[in-house]
């Protein structure tokens, strides 16, 4: 990072959230409560500032200006517009209609059907309830504790009584940090995961829920999760997002290009599905979650190294991800049940994650692309993730325009993150 040419009048901001930075990239550490002086605001995300006479990059969601006292402070898990999105069904009839994502879920019940009579099992999360009535109908186990914060939760007593499942299941409505069991779970299931796997942070209630009401030995499903990355090329978004405006019906409209580039290129595009043949390079793992040792707190950043060696000569567009998970089998040497989002599995309604970079780069085969890959949760909006890749290509050092000043947020997108299971 480069010290900021237009330096403006400074203003005093108070310091929100927490923030460790980095000496190599001229980031400041700030600490909840801090005041400090902002001279320049570099980008929406970075924000050039001084603290007891240094100087350096903060986030800027990470500050406010003035005192906040006396306003209402605001849900910052967003609770209200969250679970009202998963009491329609608008959600449930996506995800229901995913076959890969619903037929992994019974799957894995039906795999360890024998293990799972007589255990007892919460299904945390649930929606329809579609994988508590899987376990009662297929495993008959002793109890099923389907649990869900949405007004959903009606309809899904209805469901199981229709499926005469009552006997075995019993629906409760509440978030893990509030509901009581009348004892702990041998198995807890869930279906957390959202775009770039993290998104909207359900996940922070499995491991909530697993510390209070999962048994020593217990296990969780899914039981561990990984996030993938991959150069690619994107040639057809390019065209239709860039070039289309180089000479649309034969006149120039490049000036437009710079607003195209920021409108289209500073977020993610949710819901891609990376071509055949636009990989440049053979995936990788960036991110592996362990989710019995996961805790709440690894959750505010976790951060992953990636050297991709390129297959292929083409054009550097950016990176792709998506995620999978695993299901350990209940019997000893029994095979797991994966559900992978990747573009070479059955597609699900997640789809995959594309970052474009500001300007494509030319590359040539065994081209070696090294660089980090930093989830962070947003200090504020507590569902919302900001992704930022650092890169590097054979040694000469570049780092992605839109994650410099600007690391592009994972906007809350209800129709492209499905995170609670039905």
């Amino acid at each position: 990072m480069e010290d900021p040419e237009d330096v403006l009048p400074p203003e005093e901001y108070v310091v929100h959230w927490s923030f460790q930075g980095r000496c190599s990239e001229e980031q400041l550490s700030i600490s909840k409560g801090e005041r400090l002086l902002v001279h320049a605001k570099v980008s929406p995300e970075w924000w050039w500032a001084e603290l007891r006479g240094v100087f350096g990059y903060v986030p800027a969601s990470y500050l406010y200006q003035g005192s906040n006292e006396d306003e209402e402070e605001e849900d910052p898990w967003q609770d209200e517009e969250y679970y009202c999105t998963y009491g329609t069904l608008n959600l449930h009839l996506e995800m229901l209609s995913d076959k890969s994502r619903t037929e992994a879920y019974r799957r894995v019940v039906v795999n360890n059907s024998a293990s799972l009579h007589g255990k007892v099992v919460m299904d945390l999360g649930c929606g329809t309830g579609i994988v508590s009535l899987f376990c009662a109908q297929l495993a008959r186990p002793a109890a099923v504790y389907a649990v869900e914060a949405s007004s959903m939760v009606e309809h899904t007593r209805e469901l199981v009584k229709q499926n005469a499942c009552e006997e075995v299941i019993t629906v409760l409505r509440g978030r893990a940090e509030e509901i009581q069991l009348p004892e702990r779970v041998d198995v807890l299931v869930s279906e957390w995961m959202g775009n770039c796997l993290l998104f909207e942070f359900m996940v922070e209630s499995v491991l909530l829920a697993r510390d209070r009401w999962l048994r020593e030995d217990g296990t969780m499903w899914p039981s561990s999760a990984a996030l993938t990355l991959v150069p690619c090329q994107a040639h057809r978004y390019y065209a239709d997002k860039m070039a289309f405006w180089e000479k649309p019906y034969g006149l120039d409209f490049t000036p437009l290009q710079p607003l195209a580039l920021q409108e289209f290129f500073a977020k993610p595009k949710f819901s891609h599905l990376m071509e055949p043949g636009d990989r440049l390079a053979s995936p990788a793992d960036v991110i592996c979650l362990d989710m019995y040792t996961l805790q709440v707190a690894d959750l505010e950043e976790m951060q992953g190294e990636f050297t991709f060696s390129l297959e292929k000569s083409g054009t550097f567009h950016g990176f792709t991800a998506w995620f999978s998970v695993c299901f350990e089998s209940l019997e000893e040497g029994g095979p797991p049940v994966d559900l992978n989002t990747g573009p070479d599995a059955e597609p699900t309604h997640w789809k995959q994650t594309l970052f474009m970079l500001d300007e494509p780069v030319s590359v040539r085969r065994e081209h070696l692309i090294r660089g980090t890959v930093t989830l962070r949760r947003n200090p504020v909006w507590r569902r919302h993730l900001i992704v930022t890749i650092h890169w590097e290509i054979s040694g000469h050092a570049q780092e992605e325009p839109a994650c410099q000043a600007n690391p592009p947020p994972l906007v809350q997108e209800r129709d492209d993150g499905g995170a609670t299971p039905v």
